[in-house]
């Protein structure tokens, strides 16, 4: 069945307190979806971040990040006032996230609701903690010896606790008992109110697209936790880190400084770990896009050290057998591979031995030196067409910046003639084409420039803050929306 979707990250919602939650501004945005006719929502993954704040660098796989916590729901619930709430400084821009203020307000904010919480016993608390703790006692142990830590990675911890020796372990779960308490208390809020969300969603006729790294990040629970998983010394310390070679984004590669998978050690478990992280996914999502899925073909290996990515060399992954693994134990799951960049003949032969659609981005198509698998004829149906992602710029502005022989062979392909509103051929391309499915950043429907653009590659400081204006999504918009989309079939 042929349909269409947005993407948008959860943090762009134009929600009180400073940045997007699982507010009433969210469910607008779900109603919004529907009156345009669209059929998914595409998020970003929903981890607590650390430094840089990128979503795909979380603290865990497995958790979810508290700033998505609707702050409103809470006064509702009694938990905390309006005043307390409006009394802190979550930044005030309209249109960007200030993630400095909001780490530093939204902690204690919490904290204060938690207080409140404690003093009920909730039969639904307790049944969550008991259903979550395989991930969620080593999850909340690690938050609250990181914060005893000051921050520092696991890395620098003290030796016993970095190499969870038992007494250390015993000793940190009894002196920081409140503290691992609190983070249980916010995984608590969180899925409740995310699986409430999705709830409406579905009933709308709305399906989630929810996004999972390949890897997990070297400062996290995960790591910490199941050192066995990855290429660690004695110490913990990784031999070699994930990134990407030098490519158009980036000329000495992407550093992503993630640790490495022990292949040989998950496939001897029946790649247990990985069967728990989807079937978790699953519980979150209707649809799980794998991010970097040519990693599991071949992994670009960097030495741990290293300052740029020039330096690695390709290694075999598990190839099929993980995903015969996860069919024949979860069932024929909806997977999106995110299958850009340059690809081998063994990854394209991967995808197409998964059945899963990959992905076609319009930004990469219009190169006139050569012959593009991302332009709209060469198509097949089973593919996922973008105008761009979460790493490219918005449409707008990468047209505004195509060397003029690329623009005229895009000028010419789509036949562009209104150079004032060219994202809407860009949009009537991918959800006129012969793919099944079609999802258009936000950006692009609002027709926005290099503000809006949501991340850079291999750049730190600038990137996630995006978000959208409120009022913005009027019934004219998904009027048009719709009408376009159901032209096309969609």
């Amino acid at each position: 069945m042929r349909k269409s979707g947005i993407l948008m990250a959860v943090s762009s919602i134009p929600s009180a307190y400073g940045m997007g939650a699982f507010s009433k501004e969210a469910y607008r945005f779900v109603d919004f979806l529907q009156e345009a006719g669209q059929k998914l929502w595409q998020i970003l993954p929903l981890g607590p971040t650390g430094y840089g704040d990128s979503p795909y660098q979380s603290f865990s796989t497995f958790a979810g990040n508290p700033y998505y916590i609707d702050l409103e729901k809470l006064i509702e619930e009694g938990l905390l006032t309006k005043e307390e709430v409006e009394g802190s400084d979550f930044g005030s821009h309209p249109e960007y996230v200030d993630y400095e203020r909001i780490y530093q307000s939204r902690f204690k904010i919490l904290r204060k609701a938690f207080e409140r919480f404690q003093s009920v016993v909730r039969p639904a608390y307790s049944e969550f903690l008991r259903d979550n703790a395989e991930w969620l006692e080593d999850y909340a142990l690690y938050m609250a010896v990181k914060d005893s830590f000051e921050g520092h990675s696991w890395l620098e911890w003290d030796k016993d606790i970095k190499l969870r020796k038992e007494e250390a372990m015993a000793h940190y779960k009894e002196e920081l008992k409140d503290e691992i308490a609190f983070y249980c208390f916010q995984q608590y809020e969180f899925k409740k109110q995310w699986l409430d969300l999705k709830s409406y969603a579905n009933q709308k006729g709305i399906q989630i697209v929810g996004d999972i790294p390949i890897y997990v990040a070297l400062d996290s629970a995960d790591t910490w936790a199941n050192k066995e998983l990855f290429r660690l010394d004695g110490e913990g310390i990784p031999t070699l880190v994930a990134g990407c070679p030098p490519d158009g984004f980036s000329r000495t590669g992407q550093l992503w400084g993630n640790p490495l998978y022990n292949w040989e050690y998950h496939k001897s478990t029946g790649y247990k770990w990985w069967i728990k992280r989807l079937r978790h996914c699953y519980e979150l999502y209707d649809i799980v896009r794998i991010d970097h899925f040519r990693g599991f073909d071949e992994y670009y290996a960097i030495p741990f050290g290293d300052k740029t990515a020039e330096f690695g060399h390709w290694e075999k992954g598990p190839g099929y057998d993980i995903f015969d693994t996860m069919k024949r134990t979860l069932g024929d799951k909806p997977v999106i591979a995110e299958d850009l960049g340059f690809l081998t003949d063994s990854v394209i032969e991967l995808v197409k031995k998964t059945g899963f659609p990959g992905m076609k981005v319009l930004q990469f198509a219009f190169d006139p030196r050569e012959e593009s698998n991302y332009l709209p004829h060469t198509y097949i149906k089973n593919c996922v067409v973008y105008t761009g992602t979460h790493d490219n710029d918005t449409t707008r502005s990468w047209y505004g910046q195509m060397d003029s022989a690329s623009r005229d062979y895009a000028d010419r392909y789509l036949n562009i003639t209104d150079k004032e509103h060219v994202t809407k051929e860009f949009v009537r391309a991918a959800l006129a084409s012969v793919a099944d499915t079609a999802i258009i950043p936000m950006q692009d429907y609002l027709e926005l420039g290099s503000e809006a653009r949501m991340n850079t590659p291999s750049t730190l400081g600038d990137n996630w803050k995006w978000r959208m204006k409120k009022e913005v999504c009027s019934m004219e918009l998904a009027r048009s929306i719709r009408e376009l989309s159901r032209l096309y079939g969609r």
